[in-house]
């Protein structure tokens, strides 16, 4: 009974930490003006490092720093230069799997920070530089949770289980070809954005999502029932663009958003902690609408089809090794487990 009293009081202190921190966060922006401190994945970083701070991305906190720091410069760089547009989405997505790749990192919503600056058309070099400033402030954060906060050493065996779907879609895919489903992916569904002009169908944390589900399809158990998986990213994104039209950019717009978030995905059973980025997103957008939350829901839909797409093909080559000319038929999408 101790033992279970002493996890839940560190797991509320560790949410609570973390919803303090990410408005504190929105405060600094509200009162500094430089609203890109709000770097949506920093919501996903915060939560998932602060309530597993022995987990992957926890464990490679100076990479947390770097990696994102280095693919919002490459965004950057790439917005400065070139229209929006699906050929540049897939160029930085590219881009800033190659960073991650060199870098060893396992820090996925790198490819968000690259992502967004084209999304939002943003071309100050105020943006890596608040990047960075926010997840300096997470790392001391971290590490002081580390030195100070309570031992998270006992989990449930339900918080055990979802660290441990975390960490395996956190790790490095064993699938050889796997990025040439994800940039199929962003590019389609970017042509999609580009000809509509919703350009939210591909909002950057899906394309994080898409490199852990594409990259581990032989993971189970990310969410109970998939197909309600739109449902979840829509709610977020509901209730990310509710704060932003009423409560604004403060404390309290930003609170509000990452407690419904967290439990939103709590309710149904989600392990995918670029999930929580979508609410977030919402403060960014300089006149968000109805359709931000529309696009997201649809979005996600896409990738809910192509990653029961992904899987089919993967499980019939595997079952079926052998081409018709009755030599051994290599694979592509084999795992080397």
């Amino acid at each position: 009974m101790q033992t279970v009293m002493k996890r839940n009081t560190a797991k509320f202190v560790a949410e609570a930490l973390v919803v303090i921190y990410m408005g504190s966060v929105a405060y600094a922006a509200h009162i500094s003006g430089i609203y890109l401190l709000l770097f949506p994945e920093l919501a996903a970083l915060s939560h998932d490092v602060i309530t597993r701070p022995r987990g992957k991305w926890a464990s490679q906190p100076w990479r947390m720093i770097l990696t994102p720091t280095l693919t919002a410069t490459l965004g950057l760089f790439v917005s400065r230069h070139v229209s929006y547009g699906a050929i540049a989405l897939a160029a930085v997505a590219l881009g800033s799997l190659l960073v991650i790749k060199l870098l060893r990192s396992a820090i996925a919503p790198a490819i968000s920070a690259g992502v967004l600056p084209i999304v939002l058309d943003e071309r100050s070099w105020v943006y890596p530089a608040a990047i960075f400033g926010g997840l300096v402030g997470l790392v001391a954060l971290l590490l002081l949770w580390r030195r100070y906060g309570p031992r998270m050493d006992y989990p449930s065996t339900n918080e055990a289980q979802h660290s441990r779907l975390v960490d395996a879609l956190e790790t490095e895919s064993h699938d050889r070809f796997w990025v040439i489903a994800l940039l199929a992916f962003v590019l389609v569904l970017g042509l999609f954005a580009e000809h509509t002009g919703l350009r939210f169908l591909l909002f950057p944390p899906l394309v994080v999502m898409a490199y852990e589900v594409f990259g581990h399809p032989e993971v189970p158990g990310w969410m109970a029932r998939p197909a309600l998986f739109p449902l979840v990213c829509f709610l977020t994104g509901s209730i990310g663009l509710f704060a932003r039209l009423t409560l604004h950019a403060t404390f309290s717009g930003v609170a509000l958003t990452m407690i419904c978030s967290v439990g939103i995905l709590r309710a149904f059973k989600v392990h995918m902690p670029p999930a929580l980025a979508i609410g977030i997103l919402a403060f960014l957008i300089k006149t968000p609408n109805f359709w931000y939350p529309i696009s997201v829901g649809l979005g996600t839909v896409a990738l809910v089809v192509c990653f029961w797409v992904h899987r089919y093909l993967q499980s019939h080559l595997r079952r079926n090794p052998t081409s018709e000319s009755g030599y051994p038929h290599r694979n592509p999408l084999r795992f080397d487990h």
